[in-house]
């Protein structure tokens, strides 16, 4: 059994034990989940007073075979087709939702770029460059990080490329 950091043990996720541990500055938000809410991402953005353009929704995706998680903002859409290109690929659909969850570690509505159980490609849609702070999910639904992008595209190795739809 793995031993859990003191972070952990203190209701910390993989995702903001993995930012801790960089050293990367950011900020835990934290609100009540509505699970009557029909999207967990414009829940995130309502419940912290921030523009949908700012919050990432991540997606997990298979690329010719290959899961691959998707970053985009969540008052739009995943191009499957730009993010197959963006990896060197030529098909992309959404994966399993069961599948994702495994691979991951994480429960859909919750699944974090960061601190994921199997580290996947990451492709970060290119328009998060124009906000100096960008929030993600933190590991759980309820739960978002914010932090500048430049430093989600470094701890996650991500490609950044146009995959979002607005």
């Amino acid at each position: 059994m793995a031993k859990k950091s003191k972070k952990q043990q203190a209701g910390g996720t993989p995702a903001t034990v993995a930012l801790t541990a960089a050293g990367v500055d950011h900020t835990v938000h934290s609100y009540e989940h509505d699970p009557a809410h029909p999207s967990y991402g414009e829940e995130a953005a309502e419940a912290m007073g921030v523009s949908p353009d700012r919050v990432f929704k991540t997606l997990v995706a298979d690329v010719d075979g290959a899961l691959t998680v998707a970053v985009v903002p969540v008052s739009g859409t995943l191009d499957l087709k730009a993010l197959a290109a963006a990896v060197g690929g030529k098909r992309a659909a959404m994966a399993d939702p069961v599948l994702a969850e495994r691979t991951t570690g994480y429960v859909r509505g919750g699944i974090s770029p960061l601190g994921q159980r199997k580290k996947l490609p990451t492709v970060l849609d290119e328009s998060a460059g124009a906000h100096p702070t960008i929030c993600v999910s933190a590991g759980r639904r309820g739960l978002e990080v914010e932090l500048a992008p430049a430093d989600l595209a470094t701890l996650t190795k991500a490609v950044l490329a146009p995959i979002g739809r607005g």
